[in-house]
C-alpha cells in the first residue's frame, strides 16, 4: 500500500526505540541499566491519584469540553499568574494529550509549505519531525557547548529568513539540561519582536532547576513578546504523570482558537479523570517538589563528576531538567579490542547496550553527533551500576 509523502519524511523516535528495547531485554531477564527515557522514577503524589479516584466513583466520566473543563483552565491560569507572572483567559488555554500534543497542535495550526521554523541543536527529537508532518522546513541553529548550548543572539539573527514562521525555545532543555536566563531571553525577544517571529516555548522542565537558578518564562518579559509566544508545559515531568496525558498550551486567542478547533476534529477532550487529577496537581501542595528536586540534584552531582573522571569524556553540567550529554567524541573511529571499529555515536551505544547492558541514546538523534544523552530519573544505585558498566566499556577500546 502507498503511504503518503509526508509520513514518509519521519524517523521513528530514537529515545522511544532505546527505552523499548531495553525493556523488551529486561523482560527476558537480562539485567539492563536504562538511561534512556524521560520519565520520573518517582511516583504520582497520592493526593493527585486520589483525585482522579474520586472523579471516577462521582461519575465523570463522560466527554467533556474539547479544550478542558473550567476548573482545570482555572487551575492554569492561576499557575500562569503565580509560578511566571502571566494572565490569561480560560479562552486562551487549551488542554491537550500531553506536550507533545500541544506542541503538535501549535504546528498544525501555524505552518504551511514554505514556512521554516528555528529549532536549535541539540533539540528533542520530536521538534524537527513535527515540523516536517506539517510541510513546512526545520532550520536547525548549531550550538556549542561552550555556549552552554543556548543560542546566542547573533546566531539567531543570522538563521532568520522571509521564510521564517516559528523559533522553538526549549528551557530547561531536553537533551542538554541548559538554561536561559532571563538576561539571556531577553535579547532573544528583542530579536523575535524586532523580526516578528512566533516563539514557541516549551516549558515542561520549568520546575526541575539547580543551584538557585531562576527560572523565565519568555512570555513574562514584556507584551510584546508575549503576543508572539506560545507557551506549552503539561503534568508528565513535574508530578511525574507521564501516562496520565495531560499538557496545555497557553497564547494569542486566535492561535488557540484554531488549535481548538483542530483539536475538536482529532481526539476531542483528554482523558475527563486526568484532568481532574490535574487540578489537584497544579492546586495543591508543591512541597513534594523540593525532595524531589534535590535527589534529581544529587543524582546530577554524581553522574556529572563520574563522566568528567573517565578518560577522554566531557560532561556538561546542566542546570536543570534531568539529563545529562556526555561528549564521546574522543571514542568514535577508533577500535575495540576485539577489531569491531566504533565509528558513530549510534555505534558507540549500541555497543554499550549490547555488550555492557547499558541503555543511552545517541546524540546524532538530537542533532548533536559526537554525544549521547543519559536520564538520570532513576535511582542512584542504578546510576552507580550503569557508570561503573561505562567506565568498564571504556576500557575496551584500544
Amino acid at each position: 500500500m502507498k503511504l503518503s509523502q509526508r509520513i514518509q519524511r519521519v524517523k521513528p523516535s530514537p529515545t522511544l526505540a532505546i527505552d523499548s528495547k531495553a525493556k523488551q531485554m529486561k523482560a527476558e531477564g537480562i539485567d539492563v541499566v536504562g538511561f534512556g527515557a524521560g520519565e520520573p522514577d518517582f511516583d504520582t503524589p497520592e493526593h493527585i491519584k486520589q483525585a482522579a479516584i474520586d472523579a471516577l466513583h462521582a461519575g465523570k466520566t463522560k466527554y467533556t469540553p474539547v479544550g478542558g473543563i473550567n476548573e482545570l483552565k482555572d487551575a492554569i491560569i492561576q499557575k500562569l499568574k503565580r509560578d511566571n507572572q502571566l494572565d490569561y483567559s480560560r479562552d486562551e488555554i487549551l488542554v491537550s494529550c500531553g506536550g507533545k500534543h500541544s506542541l503538535y497542535n501549535i504546528a498544525q495550526a501555524l505552518l504551511e509549505a514554505g514556512d521554516e521554523v528555528l529549532i536549535p541543536s541539540p533539540y528533542w527529537v520530536s521538534y524537527p519531525d513535527q515540523v516536517l508532518l506539517n510541510d513546512a522546513k526545520p532550520v536547525v541553529i548549531e550550538t556549542t557547548e561552550a555556549d552552554g548550548f543556548k543560542v546566542t543572539p547573533e546566531r539567531l539573527k543570522k538563521a532568520i529568513t522571509p521564510q521564517t514562521r516559528a523559533f522553538v525555545l526549549n528551557s530547561p532543555s531536553n537533551p542538554t539540561g541548559s538554561a536561559y536566563t532571563r538576561e539571556e531571553l531577553e535579547k532573544i525577544a528583542e530579536v523575535l519582536v524586532d523580526r516578528q517571529v512566533i516563539c514557541i516555548s516549551d516549558e515542561i522542565y520549568e520546575k526541575i532547576v539547580y543551584d538557585g537558578f531562576k527560572f523565565t518564562s519568555i512570555a513574562s518579559l514584556n507584551p510584546e513578546i508575549k503576543k508572539l509566544t506560545v507557551t506549552v508545559n503539561g503534568a508528565s515531568k513535574v508530578y511525574s504523570m507521564t501516562g496520565w496525558r495531560m499538557g496545555y498550551a497557553a497564547g494569542p486567542l486566535d492561535v488557540i482558537k484554531a488549535m481548538t478547533k483542530l483539536q475538536g476534529q482529532v481526539t476531542t477532550n483528554i482523558n475527563s479523570m486526568t484532568q481532574w487529577a490535574a487540578v489537584a496537581a497544579l492546586n495543591g501542595s508543591q512541597d513534594f517538589l523540593k525532595t524531589w528536586v534535590g535527589e534529581f540534584q544529587k543524582r546530577r552531582d554524581t553522574i556529572v563528576k563520574r563522566f568528567n573522571a573517565m578518560p577522554g569524556i566531557k560532561c556538561y553540567n546542566p542546570q536543570g531538567a534531568f539529563y545529562v550529554f556526555p561528549n564521546i567524541s574522543h571514542y568514535l573511529n577508533r577500535k575495540l579490542s576485539g577489531g569491531r571499529i566504533i565509528e558513530t555515536d549510534s555505534d558507540f551505544c549500541d555497543y554499550l547496550l549490547e555488550k555492557h547492558l547499558v541503555a543511552c541514546v545517541a546524540g546524532s538523534g538530537f542533532g548533536a553527533p559526537g554525544y549521547m544523552r543519559l536520564s538520570y530519573a532513576t535511582s542512584m544505585a542504578n546510576i552507580e551500576k550503569g557508570l561503573d558498566r561505562i567506565e568498564n566499556a571504556l576500557k575496551d577500546f584500544q
